[in-house]
């Protein structure tokens, strides 16, 4: 028996890169799959069934089972339409996976309010439309339970010349983790994801075209089979969309490559108390002192990823199988956590 036997998701942004991944390995696990995909350009432009419909041939000569929406995000009713699509289809409704995104990068000296707009439409609003519908079905179906795994981005915490793209993704974040808190009580989790991999987003960006020239490929062709691949995203949609996640609520991770991350929380890191209100001669005084040795973390410096990459190999620990381990200081690491 697989872990998602019985389970009907739907995935909105299903037909390529890091949600096409997420639909198939949903459905090799047993669940039912609406496969959600626009089929728009990159930028939002146009419409186009055929990446849904693929990816829902793709499952059913599997043997899985699959149908295709082609509505967009943005439409509050037709969000509706992909929740009564998946019961109407499979007879429930039991995993919500939001991926759908496009990207109008701009400086944001630069940026146009319909770009702004667009991007907010599609990443922002879009999970919450889904969600809205999805919460309402799970509040009355609250014996069955639910789940709700969103897209997130590093981006979110700071993105030159994507300033729709991060406000949309830290906005997911703080939707996401109000979804947790309000749909506890119906047996519903809600986690947030920041993916990465080389799909056509990366595809698009100048490093890319140097790289064609260079291979005769795109970056996304050239990461199949290894730590740049989108698919290295599913198994931890998969798990949090499982009943084996079940405990886990409120919570943002990262898939960097081969690396699952859990984000922390929002942490009070130093603190100034005072009996009465605080001057600013007081403050340009004793900021510097207490707080000064923060102000240097840059947000989204050197990227997560990266910093992943730099820790030191004796900070690891060894859990087996060539599995390894890290915790911040924040949290103890070693061998008593296992």
């Amino acid at each position: 028996m697989s872990i998602l036997d019985g389970k009907v998701a739907l995935v909105t942004g299903g037909g390529r890169g890091i949600g096409r991944g997420i639909a198939h390995l949903l459905a090799q696990h047993g669940a039912s799959v609406v496969v959600n995909d626009l089929g728009a350009t990159l930028d939002g432009e146009g419409v186009d069934t055929g990446p849904a419909a693929t990816v829902v041939k793709e499952i059913t000569d599997a043997g899985g089972k699959a149908v295709a929406n082609t509505d967009s995000v943005t439409d509050y009713e037709a969000a509706k339409g992909m929740i009564d699509q998946a019961v109407d289809a499979f007879g429930r409704f039991d995993i919500l996976v939001n991926v759908a995104g496009i990207l109008r990068d701009r400086m944001i000296f630069n940026m146009a309010p319909e770009e702004w707009d667009a991007v907010i439409a599609v990443h922002l609003k879009g999970t919450f439309n889904t969600s809205k519908w999805a919460s309402v079905y799970y509040r009355e179906h609250r014996e069955q339970g639910g789940r709700i795994v969103n897209m997130s981005s590093n981006s979110a915490f700071g993105a030159a010349g994507q300033p729709n793209y991060a406000a949309a993704k830290a906005g997911i974040i703080g939707l996401t983790l109000t979804c947790a808190a309000t749909l506890n009580r119906y047996g519903v989790t809600a986690n947030a994801i920041l993916p990465s991999g080389a799909t056509r987003m990366i595809d698009s960006i100048p490093a890319a075209r140097e790289r064609v020239a260079d291979t005769g490929k795109l970056p996304s062709e050239l990461a199949i089979g290894t730590a740049q691949d989108p698919d290295n995203v599913a198994p931890l949609v998969a798990f949090l969309a499982s009943e084996a996640g079940g405990h886990v609520n409120g919570h943002v991770f990262g898939s960097f490559g081969y690396n699952m991350v859990l984000m922390s929380q929002p942490k009070v890191i130093k603190t100034l108390k005072k009996e009465s209100r605080w001057t600013v001669a007081e403050l340009a005084q004793v900021v510097p002192q207490a707080f000064g040795s923060e102000f240097g973390h840059q947000a989204n410096q050197p990227g997560i990823s990266a910093a992943i990459n730099a820790l030191p190999a004796e900070k690891w620990v060894d859990i087996g199988d060539d599995r390894k381990y890290f915790a911040t200081q924040l949290e103890p690491y070693g061998e008593q956590v296992w």
